[in-house]
């Protein structure tokens, strides 16, 4: 039997959630699976999940370091969601699996190291097949993929749109998001030279400009700084951009951390200094790795107090535009959520066709954002407009 959505990774932190999540919210009729190395492990997930009212999931047998396993893993799924990380680490097994069986898969990966090595390796296999590889259906990169999206659907599509985004957020991270951190300060070399790779190799559209950019500067209505922020998000953004016309014919994206006081500017800068310098030498990297395990997170009372707001500027010739998307838990909890609806919209929903290594925006689009907002994260538009930014 084919099932509807399997998710490999349950036992884990985030993946527990997920699983959690789906017991909960699966349509009656649909069908899953949860998957792994341990049959006692899955069975207590299994067993929480109908303890609690949710919808059993089926108990599959799967080992990442066994091709056979995986690929018979994938071909008895229609999606395929992984919550295993590190990707870099674990993750290529089930994105190949996925792509050789044309189905649709799921992670949440904020490595783009791992994103750009697996689309060198396996979009050309999956566009054949017609698997849609969706990497980053996280807090990386949900809300600032469907929220530019959001944005620019309002804006007309043949004039240059220009986006700056600003993000605050109060969260603690996870055991495996610290170790993916750690792994991308550590693989910095590898990953620059595979995002060059991956941009010799990629083609781009022709008659439209599509670009990111952005220095540090006064955040909307000098309220602190903007400053730049280095993850995955704005690659995301920009591969959304150059793949839907709605972005318009000369597209650039400004990507920032909105930070209120020079304060804690400064110290943001020396953490992340001292992490980057940390990660490039092999004994201190093996001492901040060693002060938590990635099946680690944060308790539930630091969970509920978490947050972020993402504030999106427009630009469109006569036009602009604010719009706003906010969320609780955004880590984990509301991670939980986009994931969970990411796979229900891939398996239920009537989408795009698609294929090959694609992002949310493309794959699911409206759908997606239909399904989230405005319970797992809040899209809306604001009536003010004030001076713009940077």
């Amino acid at each position: 039997m084919v099932t509807d959505i399997t998710l490999l990774g349950a036992t884990g932190y985030t993946g527990g959630l997920t699983a959690d999540y789906l017991g909960e919210r699966l349509p009656a009729d649909a069908t899953w699976a949860i998957a792994g190395r341990s049959r006692g492990k899955l069975e207590a997930v299994a067993d929480r999940i109908e303890a609690t009212g949710g919808t059993r999931p089926e108990i599959v047998e799967a080992d990442v370091t066994d091709d056979a396993s995986m690929a018979s893993l994938a071909e008895g799924t229609r999606v395929l969601v992984t919550t295993v990380g590190p990707y870099l680490k674990h993750g290529e097994p089930a994105v190949k699996a996925a792509a050789e069986a044309g189905i649709a898969y799921l992670d949440l990966t904020g490595e783009p190291q791992f994103v750009d090595d697996m689309w060198l390796k396996y979009h050309a296999t999956a566009a054949a097949s017609g698997a849609r590889l969706v990497h980053a259906a996280g807090f990386d990169s949900i809300p600032y993929d469907l929220g530019v999206l959001y944005t620019v659907q309002q804006l007309p599509d043949d004039v240059p749109i220009a986006v700056n985004a600003y993000l605050r957020a109060g969260i603690t991270p996870s055991g495996g998001t610290f170790h993916s951190a750690i792994g991308q300060f550590s693989s910095f070399r590898q990953s620059a030279a595979l995002a060059k790779k991956r941009r010799g190799a990629e083609e781009r559209p022709q008659d439209r400009s599509i670009r990111g950019g952005g220095t540090i500067g006064r955040a909307p209505h000098d309220t602190g700084w903007a400053v730049p922020l280095p993850t995955i998000d704005p690659q995301i953004v920009l591969r959304s951009a150059r793949a839907l016309p709605t972005y318009g014919p000369d597209f650039t994206y400004g990507h920032f951390a909105h930070i209120r006081t020079t304060r804690m500017l400064a110290a943001g800068a020396v953490g992340v200094g001292v992490l980057g310098v940390a990660s490039q030498v092999p004994p201190l990297r093996k001492l901040l790795l060693s002060r938590i395990d990635p099946g680690d997170g944060p308790e539930p009372e630091k969970r509920e107090k978490a947050w972020f707001k993402l504030d999106i500027f427009a630009d469109a010739g006569d036009d602009t535009v604010h719009t706003r998307v906010t969320g609780k838990d955004p880590g984990y909890g509301g991670t939980a959520k986009y994931l969970g609806e990411s796979a229900m919209s891939l398996a239920f929903d009537d989408l795009p066709e698609v294929s090959g290594q694609t992002t949310t925006a493309v794959a699911m689009g409206q759908s997606l954002i239909d399904r989230l907002n405005p319970d797992a994260m809040k899209f809306q538009t604001c009536e003010e407009h004030h001076e713009h930014p940077h």
